[in-house]
């Protein structure tokens, strides 16, 4: 069966155990997905399932975009993403919904994280600073990039003040707490990269021994 699918993050609520233990939870709305193509390792050179989601009018795609579902016979959609799986489970056209996953199961989830903007060194990478009184001149700098006689550059992958989030993140080994079939809702424990609307990508965790 197909190892994952696409989904879109709601927001995040909690939720109380039978012994009253408070799970904190994102709600992610998981599909539903249709099965566009499956990539043979004959045609393609290796396997997977491609799967669309969000369906839109026709003439929101490119011409290329439109004439790919054309030909698949599907409708049209906003979001095209591949993921591994059997490919004797599944059909072109067939909808993937979020009853794939079970309860207890482990998830990896990967999306496009908050922009918080341009952000100092302290805020961005951890820098202690130096001291903030009796006329210190290093308190939120970030210090020496490179000394002048040597390299007489500044030292490559040197960590310095720029954008902050708004960038892609995934977080391994979520525990899905509940999945609402019906609704195509799952509910997993703890947070997950973005804020509400952003599209993610939840993977079953696969255990390579």
């Amino acid at each position: 069966m197909i190892q994952g699918m696409i989904g879109k993050k709601l927001g995040m609520t909690q939720v109380f155990t039978e012994s009253g233990q408070v799970i904190p939870v994102s709600v992610v709305q998981a599909g539903p997905c249709r099965v566009v193509q499956l990539r043979t390792p004959e045609k393609n050179g290796y396997s997977a399932i491609q799967l669309s989601y969000q369906e839109v009018k026709e003439g929101k795609l490119s011409k290329p975009g439109a004439g790919h579902f054309r030909k698949a016979g599907t409708p049209p959609s906003r979001y095209l993403r591949e993921f591994p799986g059997d490919l004797q489970d599944v059909q072109v056209g067939q909808v993937i919904t979020a009853d794939i996953f079970r309860k207890g199961e482990k998830v990896d989830v990967a999306g496009v994280s908050k922009g918080k903007g341009f952000a100092g060194v302290m805020k961005r990478h951890h820098f202690s600073g130096g001291p903030a009184t009796h006329g210190s001149m290093f308190h939120r700098t970030p210090g020496s990039i490179g000394s002048s006689s040597y390299p007489s550059r500044v030292w490559k992958n040197q960590r310095m003040a720029g954008q902050m989030g708004n960038e892609r993140v995934t977080v391994k080994n979520l525990e899905v707490v509940e999945v609402k079939v019906d609704q195509n809702l799952l509910l997993i424990r703890g947070a997950v990269p973005g804020s509400a609307g952003t599209l993610l990508i939840i993977k079953k965790v696969v255990n390579k021994k």
